[in-house]
């Protein structure tokens, strides 16, 4: 038999960040505990930020029966002259009957004692109070907090809990409250319960008090009002995501409102306006063909028929923000951007100050200069020195978000030069998995001179990542580097570039630097792991060669035809297995068959020939494939005489070699 089973789990105004983090698993939790507890049940689970809701419209009234299979002591262990040893009549006890009800089957070729034991599934209302303890206690929030005399804690204040099984209470205890039938809304229409006698019941009083219980209803509520908002004002609202899923979150009967601020506040730079909107008070920014507007909207979770007091409020908790901002903003410019102050500020313990690894960067950044920027040193050399300047400004103390962005706005106001201006807005790119890249080869210059530092100091005093830990996210500044690399087309090889910027530094581990760039490489490129290898194992550091290698043989590879003529040249591989390639010489007086002397004549004309690309060589070596088959065919590679055996392995290591300039084709599996 089912019945319906409605769980309320009433508390004080959930925060939007941790609990968003969390949302994802709730359900999984819930699906687990139903698991251990043989109840599985089709559910939904809602929320609001006043409560966390599970509703299942059939829940087994009992755990299904249940069969435990026992087995004991071998037969001719358990018995001695026909009479029960120790070990049976224990094994008996075990099982809770007399000897008599064991009986015997065979297991691993042996017969031993057996006994199957019934197990009467147990009511659900004996157990959704432990059910419901573990799936609370199961949550993780991050931190939570304890309230009154109780020793439980969770994330906010437990206010009430509800718990119906078809049209009946459920006694549940947890937090010090006893479940009733009794839930709370809106603030707007009162604090006291409203009793419900059904799921249908607990829904329709919500709904009719303000409290949209699902949040996909919240959401498309809010879509909805946003564009209803847009074409009456002729404007276009700038959706975040994140923050909209928040706005879902802290409220219950959403409404979206426009409000306005004084123009006055468009002189400040549009990220420090949405950043204040954003970050402090939740609000969605205001477009007009593309440009900000001096609106703003808030999604409000107040119920009234006047929201003017409502929007009044907000524009005057903005103006406040944005005076701020905008005393901060011509204080800075006033000020301008100067570095001096960062050699009073730390970057990392043993690393020095901001300065100090400043100056690290100009370095590094003038000796990229040299190959990639046509040696514009006093110019790059002045733009990573005073990349970071605007670290020490009021608006970046304010919003740490905007470092970097600000050092652009500030340097554009002084009349520096732009490369240095949009260098510095694009320092710190790629900062993230879909982030944009450095649009210039001269900010390329200074994001990677930001990046290698950072890897080759703190490699320089063993801060290296191990296992999934990374807290300084060198792993995201290797692939920052892969990207501008391949992105900017940089000769940049990881061993012979790194090693000279390496010198700077205190002594540490090389090999273990390229390997950790290696690593970062090998997980970038999307293709058979074993091809990635074969060219790296070739030797080729030039991230920008790797990435072309990978992509000719990937494309070649990747033909219908090639899997089966693949084997000829995994042979080629196996036979030089265990040769040494300091010189390998060909003497073709010594060839005795007029199959060494075709495929000496055919690889003679492709390693002669000037190749186009890499695919274009692969292609004719992998060509070489009906001459390879004819020789493996007629010649006895292992010859008898010495001379000739070596011989026509230095053939076809030649062969081998001349693969290897691309890939090493011994590390391709398909």
């Amino acid at each position: 038999m089912q019945k319906t089973l409605l769980i309320e789990i009433g508390v004080e105004e959930l925060p939007a960040i941790p609990f968003l983090k969390e949302l994802p698993h709730i359900k999984k939790k819930w699906q687990t505990i139903l698991s251990t507890y043989a109840l599985e049940a089709n559910f939904e689970f809602c929320y609001t930020p006043r409560r966390l809701v599970l509703i299942s419209s059939a829940f087994l009234e009992k755990q299904p029966d249940a069969t435990e299979t026992l087995f004991g002591a071998p037969v001719e262990i358990a018995y001695k002259d026909g009479e029960p040893t120790p070990a049976a009549l224990g094994f008996a006890k075990k099982c809770g009957v007399s000897i008599d009800q064991i009986s015997t089957t065979s297991k691993n070729g042996k017969e031993v004692l057996f006994f199957e034991k019934k197990i009467a599934g147990r009511a659900s209302i004996d157990l959704l109070e432990l059910m419901i303890q573990e799936f609370i206690a199961n949550l993780q929030f991050g931190k939570s907090m304890r309230w009154g005399d109780g020793e439980e804690s969770f994330i906010r204040p437990i206010r009430w809990l509800g718990v119906l099984f078809g049209g009946e209470v459920i006694p549940v205890t947890t937090f010090g409250l006893k479940s009733e039938n009794i839930t709370y809304v809106h603030r707007t229409h009162g604090y006291h319960g409203i009793s419900y006698d059904s799921i249908k019941n607990y829904k329709e009083i919500l709904a009719n008090h303000s409290v949209i219980l699902e949040s996909d209803e919240r959401r498309k509520r809010i879509l909805a009002q946003f564009k209803a908002i847009e074409t009456k004002e002729n404007v276009e609202i700038e959706i975040d995501e994140a923050l909209l899923e928040e706005v879902v979150a802290i409220t219950e009967y959403p409404t979206a409102l426009i409000g306005a601020f004084d123009p006055l506040f468009l002189q400040l730079p549009p990220e420090v306006i949405i950043v204040s909107m954003k970050e402090h008070q939740r609000y969605f920014p205001v477009l007009k063909d593309g440009k900000l507007t001096n609106h703003f909207i808030v999604v409000s979770n107040a119920d009234t028929e006047d929201y003017s007091q409502v929007i009044k409020g907000n524009e005057k908790v903005l103006r406040a923000r944005l005076s701020d901002g905008l005393f901060f903003y011509e204080n800075d410019l006033k000020n301008g951007l100067d570095n001096e102050g960062l050699k009073r500020v730390t970057f990392m313990q043993g690393l020095g100050s901001i300065y100090d690894k400043s100056v690290r960067e100009a370095e590094i950044a003038k000796y990229l200069a040299n190959a990639y920027l046509d040696n514009r040193k006093p110019l790059i050399e002045r733009a990573v020195m005073y990349a970071k300047a605007d670290l020490l400004t009021d608006i970046v103390y304010e919003f740490t978000e905007l470092q970097g962005l600000m050092g652009y706005y500030y340097a554009k106001a002084a009349g520096e030069d732009p490369q240095i201006a949009l260098a510095f807005k694009e320092q710190y790119l790629p900062d993230g998995e879909e982030s944009a890249l450095p649009s210039s080869d001269f900010s390329a210059v200074v994001a990677m001179a930001n990046k290698i530092d950072s890897i080759l100091a703190l490699f320089s005093k063993g801060k290296i990542p191990t296992g999934t830990k990374d807290p300084f996210a060198l792993r995201r500044a290797v692939l920052g580097i892969v990207k501008i690399v391949l992105d900017r087309g940089f000769a940049f090889d990881m061993k012979t570039d790194l090693q000279h910027l390496a010198s700077g530094y205190d002594d540490f581990d090389f090999d273990q630097l390229e390997a950790f760039f290696l690593e970062r490489l090998s997980r970038y490129f999307e293709a058979n792991p074993s091809l990635i290898q074969a060219v790296l194992k070739s030797g080729e550091r030039d991230i920008v060669e790797i990435s072309k290698k990978i992509e000719a043989l990937h494309s070649i590879v990747e033909a219908d035809a090639f899997k089966d003529s693949f084997s000829t040249f995994k042979r080629v591989a196996n036979i030089i297995k265990e040769m040494q390639f300091d010189q390998i010489e060909v003497d073709t007086s010594l060839f005795e068959t007029s199959q060494e002397q075709s495929l000496y004549d055919a690889y003679s004309a492709v390693s002669n020939r000037q190749h186009q690309s890499y695919k274009a060589k692969l292609d004719a070596l992998f060509g070489l494939k009906s001459e390879i088959d004819n020789f493996f065919d007629h010649v006895m590679v292992n010859a008898e005489d010495e001379k000739i055996k070596n011989n026509r392995k230095n053939l076809i290591a030649s062969i081998y070699q001349s693969f290897k300039s691309v890939a090493d084709i011994k590390e391709i599996t398909l």
